[in-house]
């Protein structure tokens, strides 16, 4: 391990109280300058709580912040700032319109002598602030032309060049293809040899070890123990995260396929993808795995009937259907769980009842009515069954921890009985135990003879669930179908890379 320098922040005894709810109780936690410090745990054991306390979002009830030994005041986040305190969140923020440079300089443009905007000197410092962290990105550029990578590293490297001590990076690789997390590695790596203090939020245990100096979990609001990262492994790390020993997680119990339920046929959409042909049994999951980018969601989302296609056929049961809108995807029994759950998936302002009925109003409603009663049994019943962690059926789904706002979409495909559940990086943000969750529900449909189509990112997670992977490279292109016993992480990347077929 590296030598780290002095103790940049400390955390003592931090509380704080929610109407009805204790989220953090004597949280102990502190991180040097040099150091990368994973904070790990479920989601609700408190960890974005923590963050936004130090941030200033939230007012601790009680408990000190020290930062360079100074016990300190975070009142707002401005405040936190000009302590040398940032973050970037999982939900990047960025002004997408305007230019790299126009959005370090956001609020404060330079002025040339007679008043002017001083373009050149803005450009010519905000490159040299991404040259100087081998981020390959012209600082004239449109944001919205950028990948949601190089936009997470843009946001990176206008931390870096406000001179943040510390910077706080949540789930920073969810949305990053295998290339980019390396590339993004190689940043923090140059941040830390500058110095700067990190703190790493991710549910991606081999990350945490090939990157982190030490580990603080978290459970339940209270800190559990704080480790070294080589004085650790990822079977111990997870036993004290969720309690228990969770075994060989990507590990589900294969059926043998059934009836062939979904067969799509030389489906193209200019720009987007071209000749998919895909089969899908009973009782199976089907993969498809590619590089972030490569037309993977736009795949599954025009199957569900959210996107156009230009030509191709879907045929459900050995007859061919016309899918124009989601409706008729629901109609027809398939269910999408969409990349965007907070966006695509849920009505956040509206209740778990709500939003677990969601598609299956117009079976509980009639001449314009619903059926109040058996609106809330559904949702008590999906609610139960999935262990939706919540006060009541009443509560908004804005307010739930990200893997039970999962959960919440799950239950609404349930609801209505679908046939064929779409899964687009189900377990992007979700914590562990969540996970095993869902992966055990996944098999449980299988058991019920449902089929699964699922798209993810992380490699370990669809060799171990999938039966078969589709894989694309950019372009929507398909470059063969393998089949569990020909899985080879190396081959799929090369195959995701264009540099292979089947």
């Amino acid at each position: 391990m590296e030598s780290m320098g002095k103790e940049f922040v400390r955390m003592e005894n931090i509380c704080k109280e929610f109407p009805g709810v204790k989220a953090l109780q004597d949280v102990n936690f502190s991180v040097c300058s040099g150091e990368v410090h994973a904070l790990v745990g479920e989601n609700g054991a408190g960890k974005s709580t923590l963050i936004k306390t130090l941030m200033g979002v939230h007012q601790r009830t009680s408990g000190e912040i020290y930062v360079e030994g100074k016990k300190v005041e975070i009142p707002n986040p401005i405040a936190a700032q000009e302590l040398g305190l940032a973050a970037v969140y999982q939900d990047v923020t960025i002004a997408k319109h305007l230019s790299v440079a126009e959005n370090f300089f956001l609020g404060r443009l330079l002025k040339n002598k007679i008043g002017l905007v001083d373009w050149d000197r803005m450009y010519h410092e905000t490159q040299a602030a991404l040259d100087e962290l081998n981020i390959k990105v012209d600082a004239r550029q449109l944001v919205h032309s950028l990948s949601a990578a190089q936009q997470e590293m843009v946001i990176i490297a206008k931390k870096f060049f406000q001179h943040s001590k510390l910077l706080i990076l949540d789930e920073p690789t969810a949305l990053l293809a295998n290339d980019e997390v390396n590339e993004l590695f190689k940043i923090i790596q140059t941040l830390k040899e500058r110095g700067t203090a990190i703190i790493y939020i991710s549910h991606r245990m081999e990350e945490i070890f090939k990157v982190c100096d030490n580990i603080t979990i978290l459970k339940d609001g209270h800190t559990v123990t704080t480790l070294k990262t080589s004085e650790t492994d990822e079977n111990d790390l997870v036993s004290k995260m969720v309690g228990r020993d969770v075994g060989d997680m990507y590990s589900i119990e294969h059926f043998p396929g059934g009836e062939v339920t979904l067969e799509v046929k030389d489906l193209c959409a200019e720009g987007r993808f071209e000749h998919v042909n895909m089969t899908v049994r009973k009782g199976e999951v089907v993969g498809i795995f590619g590089l972030v980018g490569s037309g993977r969601s736009e795949i599954v989302r025009a199957i569900f009937g959210a996107d156009p296609v230009d030509s191709g056929e879907i045929i459900l049961h050995g007859k061919k259907v016309d899918i124009h809108n989601p409706v008729d995807g629901i109609h027809n029994g398939i269910s999408l769980l969409p990349e965007d759950r907070k966006t695509q998936g849920l009505a956040l302002g509206s209740s778990i009842t709500n939003n677990i009925n969601l598609a299956s109003y117009d079976l509980i409603s009639k001449l314009g009515f619903i059926n109040v009663g058996t609106e809330k049994q559904k949702a008590q019943k999906y609610s139960d069954k999935l262990r939706v962690v919540t006060p009541s059926i009443a509560q908004k789904v804005i307010n739930l921890s990200g893997g039970n706002q999962q959960k919440v979409v799950i239950g609404k495909w349930l609801c209505r009985e679908s046939e064929i559940f779409i899964f687009d990086e189900p377990t992007v943000g979700i914590d562990v135990g969540a996970k095993s969750e869902i992966y055990k529900l996944m098999e449980e449909l299988l058991s019920q003879g449902k089929s699964v189509i699922m798209i993810s990112s992380y490699l370990p997670e669809i060799m171990g669930l999938a039966d078969r992977i589709m894989v694309i490279t950019d372009g929507g292109k398909v470059m063969g179908t393998l089949e569990r016993e020909e899985f080879n992480d190396e081959r799929l990347l090369r195959m995701a890379s264009g540099l292979e077929t089947a």
